[in-house]
C-alpha cells in the first residue's frame, strides 16, 4: 500500500538554525519517540531502528536511512529508508523536505512522504495511516520546536530526548484520530493541522 502525506511546519527561529536541525538525523530521531539511531554507517548512511504500539500489538522496524541528496543553498534535501517488521513487513518509502524563511524572520519546513507499506500494519486502512501520521507529526513537530527555539535562546536548557526503548503508544491517537475522521466527514475534508 502506497501513502503519500505532506505536511508543514512552521518555527520560530532562523533558517540556520532549523537547517542545522533537520540534517542531524541524531536529533530529528530523538523528536520521534520510540525512534533510534543505532549505528551510524557514514556521515549520511545510518542503521535505526523504531518501535510502535497499535493498541494490543506491537510493531518493531529496523532498517536504514539515507541522506541521499542535501542542497545547503537550495536548503532541500531527500531522505530514503527501507525497514523490515519483526514479523515480515516492509516499509520503503523517501521523504523530501524544503525550508523556507517566513516574513517573519522565522522557518517553515515542509515535508514530503511517500511510503509503502506491506505487512500487519496495511490492515488499519490508508485513512487510519493518514490520520496516525497526522498525529505523530504533531509529536514531531512539538518536539523539533522545543529543541530548536532552546537552541535559538542562550538561556534555554535542552530536554532530554525521549527513551530510545520508549514505545510510541498509538492507542490514544487511534481514538483522536477516529474522532478527527468524524469531524472531517462531515466537513468533507480530510485535513491536517501542522501547528
Amino acid at each position: 500500500m502506497a501513502v503519500e502525506i505532506t505536511e508543514t511546519m512552521q518555527v520560530d527561529v532562523p533558517l540556520a538554525i532549523a537547517w542545522a536541525f533537520i540534517t542531524d538525523a541524531r536529533r530529528v530521531a530523538g523528536c520521534m519517540p520510540g525512534a533510534e539511531i543505532v549505528e551510524e554507517i557514514d556521515a549520511r548512511t545510518f542503521h535505526g531502528k523504531a518501535k510502535i504500539k497499535l493498541g494490543a500489538i506491537t510493531t518493531a522496524y529496523k532498517g536504514q536511512v539515507v541522506f541521499s541528496h542535501i542542497d545547503p543553498a537550495a536548503h532541500t534535501m531527500r531522505i530514503e529508508g527501507e525497514g523490515r517488521e519483526t514479523g515480515g513487513g516492509t516499509a520503503k518509502g523517501s521523504l523530501d523536505v524544503e525550508l523556507s524563511e517566513t516574513a517573519e524572520g522565522g522557518t517553515e519546513l515542509r515535508f514530503d512522504v511517500r511510503v509503502d507499506l506491506t505487512g500487519k500494519v496495511m490492515q488499519m486502512g490508508r485513512g487510519m495511516i493518514k490520520g496516525v501520521s497526522a498525529q505523530l507529526f504533531k509529536q514531531f513537530s512539538s518536539n523539533a520546536k522545543t529543541q530548536m527555539s532552546a537552541e535559538a535562546s542562550t538561556d534555554a536548557v535542552t530536554p532530554p530526548a525521549p527513551e530510545a526503548e520508549e514505545a510510541l503508544a498509538v492507542g490514544a491517537l487511534l481514538a483522536r484520530t477516529l474522532w478527527q475522521m468524524v469531524v472531517n466527514f462531515f466537513r468533507r475534508l480530510f485535513g491536517k493541522s501542522a501547528r
